[in-house]
C-alpha cells in the first residue's frame, strides 16, 4: 500500500511496473503486439531501478547523473 507522501517515488515506481505487468497480462498476445508488451514492461520498470540506483549515488553530481537517467 502506497503512503500518502506523494514524493515517495520507491513505492510510487514500484506500483507503476505492477500496473503495467497488470495491464499487458489482460491484453491479448500476438506476433504484432509481442515484442511492445516486452518493451514496454520492460521500460516501466527500468524507472524504480534507475532511481533506486540513484538514491545510492556516491555524490551530488552522481546523484543528478544518475536521476536524469530515470527521468528519460
Amino acid at each position: 500500500m502506497i503512503k500518502n507522501n506523494k514524493y515517495n517515488l520507491e513505492e510510487r515506481t514500484a506500483k507503476f511496473a505492477e500496473d503495467i505487468i497488470d495491464l499487458v497480462r489482460k491484453m491479448n498476445k500476438n506476433e504484432v503486439n509481442k515484442r511492445i508488451i516486452t518493451q514496454v514492461v520492460a521500460s516501466g520498470g527500468s524507472i524504480g531501478a534507475n532511481y533506486c540506483e540513484a538514491t545510492e549515488a556516491e555524490s551530488k553530481k552522481d546523484f543528478i547523473h544518475k536521476i536524469s537517467i530515470a527521468k528519460k
